[in-house]
């Protein structure tokens, strides 16, 4: 059975609810921070693909509203950026980008090794590293098409579009409790949230209204609609700005100019309206997935994740809080580190949403995450994996 735009829409709300529910009812998945539509889009993919199995019945959700959700959200996070709480937020991302390089290095030489480890050739090591990891599903059918055809390597798509989502699964899992552990251990607090309630004393904040909602959503859209605009007029120069980045720019850009013009947005309204749009976005693409499947296609690779996941989790904690400054916005960058490094920026994003709205905000982390997903992280992976493979034991 598939379900139409509007049908899926009301199936991804019902599921969203339920992960909400869950979340508030179970008290160790509302300790650790799981995001809301992982949990019920789990839960969903979970009873599916058991009724796959078992009668061969499967309901399709339409995947037609998603690529509007996710220009939404990144609208969304412009639209409530205020750039005088962003102003450390270039040498953060400089730091970031320090901190991701030699994870990346260090991501493939666990894929490699856990390859060797189970007789594998040691391209199925890289198809478990960042070539699907932090590459994700987009850069792991590039390089699967190139594998077939160089290394004649059998089921090479299957694995790498299996591999990627598992890890979009797992780093929306893993991220909450590491970023717990650091919050509980260090007694960490949201320098913004204090900001925002020594502002309260002085100022009562009033109810959201519905002229604020019609506001952000005006100036969502209208940054959305530019956005895909400009993302395809610069489409063929020889660095290409992704829609959903062009849409943050211009909802910055919204936010920051138009009070200069007598137009005031309300930053609770856009943080409201973004993030219902990013868990409608990820509860859709949770929904979509056959986990009977995915386990059976990575087969020996879900071992080489393992480790992935392991690694992952002591970087975090023992290099990138370290280096991203041993605060609240450092435990928030790691949440968004292992879901960039393991899924997706949007996955990052979530993993972010489930930790501010439970501490408080975290302005930072949510310029710099964004910023690496556009521009850096592509590259620098592109040049990691060339020289990778030029390595006579792996190309060769």
């Amino acid at each position: 059975m598939r379900l139409d735009p509007l049908s899926s829409l009301l199936a991804a709300l019902a599921v969203l609810l339920v992960g909400t529910l869950l979340n508030r009812r179970i008290g160790l998945l509302a300790r650790y921070n799981i995001p809301d539509p992982i949990t019920g889009g789990l839960l969903f993919a979970a009873i599916a693909s058991a009724v796959l199995a078992g009668s061969g019945w499967k309901v399709e959700i339409d995947q037609t509203l998603k690529p509007v959700l996710l220009l939404l959200f990144f609208a969304g996070v412009g639209m409530g950026a205020d750039l005088r709480l962003l102003r450390r937020g270039g040498k953060a991302l400089a730091i970031f980008l320090v901190v991701l390089f030699p994870y990346i290095v260090l991501q493939n030489a666990v894929g490699v090794a856990g390859a060797w480890l189970l007789d594998l050739h040691p391209i199925f090591g890289l198809v478990s590293g960042s070539i699907t990891l932090v590459g994700g599903h987009g850069t792991g059918a590039a390089y699967a098409e190139r594998f077939a055809d160089v290394h004649n390597l059998q089921s090479v798509m299957d694995l790498s579009m299996t591999v990627a989502t598992a890890g979009l699964v797992l780093g929306g899992i893993i991220a909450g409790p590491v970023a717990q552990f650091l919050i509980s251990r260090h007694g960490l607090r949201s320098e913004a949230a204090q900001d925002a309630a020594a502002e309260g004393e002085r100022v009562e904040p009033g109810q959201i209204t519905t002229v604020g909602v019609v506001g952000a959503l005006a100036g969502m859209i209208a940054a959305v609609l530019a956005g895909r605009w400009l993302a395809s007029e610069f489409s063929g120069g020889s660095i290409t700005i992704p829609a959903f980045l062009w849409c943050m720019l211009l909802g910055v850009t919204i936010r920051n100019v138009g009070p200069f013009l007598g137009l005031r947005f309300d930053d609770r309204a856009s943080e409201l309206m973004s993030g219902v749009c990013l868990s409608l976005f990820l509860v859709m693409t949770m929904m979509a997935l056959d986990l009977v499947e995915v386990v059976q296609a990575a087969g020996p690779l879900l071992l080489i994740l393992v480790l992935q996941v392991a690694t992952i989790a002591l970087f975090a904690v023992f290099v990138c809080y370290r280096f991203m400054g041993r605060d609240y916005e450092a435990a928030v960058t790691c949440s968004a580190f292992i879901g960039f490094c393991m899924g997706s920026t949007a996955t990052a994003m979530a993993n972010m949403q489930a930790i501010t709205g439970r501490y408080g905000p975290a302005p930072q982390s949510y310029l710099i995450v964004p910023l690496a997903g556009a521009f850096f992280v592509d590259l620098m992976n592109a040049f990691l994996l060339t020289l990778t493979l030029a390595l006579p034991f792996i190309g060769g």
